[in-house]
C-alpha cells in the first residue's frame, strides 16, 4: 500500500525535471498491474497531460505514423523491436523524452539510440520508489553510464557495496536494496552518482570465485546471435557452477564462451525452447535456475 500524495510526488519531480507542460502527450504502453505503468497515468493527471493508451506489445507504435509525444515509456525489449521498423523509429526519434526502464538497456541498443535527437534516458527505480529515482542520459551530449539521483534523494553503499536509498519524499526512511553499485562524486556539481554492476542474489561462488552474472552476460551479449541468459547449478565439486541458456541453438558458441575469461566461462550449456521471461520482460532468474537444474 502506497500514499496517493507520494505518487503524486514523485509524479511530479519527474515532469519537472523533464520539463513537462499542461496539454502535453504520453503515450502509456505498459501493463497497469506494474508500478510502471500506473506511475504514468499519474504523471498525465499531476501534469493535466493527454494520456494516449494502447496494449502493451512488443511493438505498441505499430499504425501509429506520424504521431508525436512528449513522453513515451518503455522496457528495453519494446524499444529495442520498435527501432527494426522505420515507422516506429521515427516515432521515437521524435518523442522529446523517451525513457527506459524495467531492466538494463544493452550496448547495441544504447548505440541505436545515440544519434536521437531528442532526450533519451535510462531510468532507475523500484516499485518501493514509485518508479525511478535517478536517470542517466543516454544519447546527446549529456549522455553518461553514471545515474544522476534527483533532488532530496541520498545515496550510498552497505558493507556489501549493495546501493541503499533515502528519498523521503516519496518512502519511509532508508530503503536497502541488494543491487551493487559503484559510486562516483561528479567533480562540477559534488553529486553522488552510481552505477549497478549487479544483484547480490545474482553472484554465483564457483570453487571461492565470486561471478557476478550481469557482467558475464554483458561480456557475451556482443558475440551472441540468440535470446541467453546465464544462471546456476549447485555442483558437488565447486560448490556452484555458471551455466549458459540459450534459446535454440547457435553456431560457434564455443568461440564465443571462449572469449570470456577463464573463470567466467560457463561449465555447462543448455539449449531451451524459450529464455523465461517476467512480466515486465526480464528474464526470470528463478525459472531459469529450474531449467539449468533439470539437466
Amino acid at each position: 500500500m502506497v500514499r496517493k500524495a507520494r505518487m503524486l510526488a514523485s509524479a511530479k519531480i519527474t515532469c519537472d525535471f523533464l520539463g513537462l507542460e499542461e496539454g502535453n502527450r504520453a503515450l502509456l504502453c505498459m501493463p497497469l498491474d506494474f508500478i510502471a505503468g500506473k506511475m504514468m497515468v499519474v504523471r498525465s493527471i499531476e501534469r493535466k497531460m493527454e494520456l494516449i493508451n494502447v496494449e502493451p506489445s512488443s511493438h505498441p507504435l505499430a499504425g501509429m505514423n506520424g504521431q508525436c509525444f512528449d513522453l513515451i515509456a518503455m522496457v528495453p525489449y519494446q524499444v529495442h523491436c520498435s527501432v527494426q521498423v522505420p515507422q516506429e523509429r521515427e516515432i521515437l526519434m521524435n518523442c522529446k523524452n523517451l525513457i527506459i526502464g524495467g531492466g538494463a538497456v544493452s550496448d547495441e541498443l544504447q548505440k541505436e539510440l545515440e544519434g536521437f535527437p531528442n532526450a533519451v534516458w535510462s531510468t532507475y527505480g523500484m516499485t518501493e520508489t514509485l518508479s525511478h529515482i535517478a536517470l542517466r542520459r543516454l544519447n546527446g551530449s549529456g549522455r553518461s553510464e553514471w545515474y544522476t539521483p534527483f533532488e532530496n534523494v541520498r545515496i550510498g553503499t552497505d558493507k556489501d557495496g549493495c546501493l541503499w536509498i533515502d528519498a523521503p519524499l516519496i518512502h519511509d526512511g532508508v530503503l536497502q536494496t541488494n543491487d551493487i553499485a559503484e559510486l562516483h562524486t561528479d567533480s562540477t556539481t559534488g553529486k553522488s552518482l552510481f552505477k549497478i554492476l549487479g544483484r547480490k542474489d545474482n553472484v554465483i561462488c564457483s570453487g571461492g570465485i565470486k561471478l557476478q552474472i550481469e557482467r558475464i552476460e554483458q561480456a557475451l551479449r556482443p558475440y551472441m546471435k540468440v535470446p541467453f541468459c546465464i544462471s546456476r547449478r549447485k555442483d558437488e565439486k565447486f560448490g556452484e557452477i555458471a551455466v549458459l541458456l540459450i534459446e535454440g541453438t547457435q553456431e560457434n558458441l564455443t568461440e564465443a564462451v571462449n572469449r570470456l575469461e577463464k573463470y567466467s566461462r560457463p561449465k555447462d550449456i543448455v539449449s531451451v525452447s524459450r529464455i523465461p521471461l517476467t512480466g515486465t520482460g526480464k528474464i526470470d532468474r528463478r525459472a531459469a535456475e529450474l531449467l539449468a537444474t533439470k539437466q
